[in-house]
């Protein structure tokens, strides 16, 4: 039988009958947004950009780790001729921004570099964090070479040992800011004549939080058992002998060649 509207009456419920349907909504409701929230995809922790960028001679490149259109590192190549016949190449990263830092370990000495920051050509699974590395540099030097009448003069980690060429699929190790906290990060490069090859680079979204060399995300085990030459120390080359062979004019002629590669690495006015 079909009622008609007028034949519905209200109902009084009690109010410990309404209490508990109130109760019953409420967890209904929470239930629903726990659901909901759980629905969602995590945050990536990590941040990978893809790059294809050439660093020729004498040109730079500045690196926006976390791309917020604030630069954080510049990548700097360089190349000069000096008289009577002495060329310089070298391949230099520096902070853009105060408290920003690079993986790197001070040398010393004729055979080590004279005092030169060495940022570390870190392998692939190399943890780069407070605890893991030092990160006392805020300029450093990855690469550079002389070619003089005294011969040939090789240093940097990102040499190798044996040819004094650039090595390949290495990375930098980054310690920046970001809103005032502290970040970690990477990028992989290629070290060619005359400068280097841009191919990747990330950083770790959790402060404090460190990353390993070449993870692109959370969880990522890449290279999570490097070799022995994990991060390599600069390249020495005895045939800088030569130079102490020349006696006092030897060494007049290095402290020239360092002064001109500092020079070179001091930015411009």
């Amino acid at each position: 039988m079909k009622r008609s509207p007028s034949s519905f009456k209200p109902v009084n419920l009690s109010d410990s009958l309404c209490q508990h349907l109130h109760a019953y909504a409420l967890a209904a409701s929470a239930a629903g947004v726990s659901l909901l929230a759980t629905a969602q995809p995590g945050e990536a922790e990590i941040v990978y950009t893809p790059a294809n960028v050439t660093i020729g001679t004498n040109q730079e490149y500045g690196l926006d780790l976390n791309s917020d259109g604030i630069i954080d590192f510049t990548i700097k190549a360089f190349g000069r001729y000096f008289e009577p016949v002495t060329y310089i190449n070298f391949l230099a990263v520096r902070h853009a921004q105060k408290g920003n830092k690079i993986a790197a370990h001070l040398a010393f000495g004729l055979y080590s570099g004279g005092g030169f920051n060495f940022a570390y050509a870190l392998s692939s699974g190399i943890a780069i964090s407070k605890q893991a590395r030092h990160f006392n540099a805020g300029r450093a030097t990855m690469a550079w070479t002389c070619e003089c009448d005294a011969g040939g003069f090789y240093r940097g980690s990102w040499l190798s040992h044996t040819s004094h060429r650039g090595l390949s699929n290495r990375y930098l190790g980054f310690q920046f800011k970001i809103n005032g906290e502290t970040h970690y990060g990477w990028a992989r490069l290629n070290v060619i004549y005359g400068g280097a090859l841009l191919t990747g680079y990330a950083y770790e979204t959790v402060p404090d939080q460190g990353i390993n060399a070449g993870q692109e995300q959370e969880g990522d085990q890449k290279g999570a058992r490097p070799g022995p030459a994990a991060h390599v120390q600069p390249a020495q080359k005895p045939a800088t002998l030569g130079a102490l062979a020349r006696g006092s004019h030897g060494l007049a002629m290095w402290r020239r060649r360092q002064a001109a590669v500092m020079a070179a690495e001091s930015p411009a006015p």
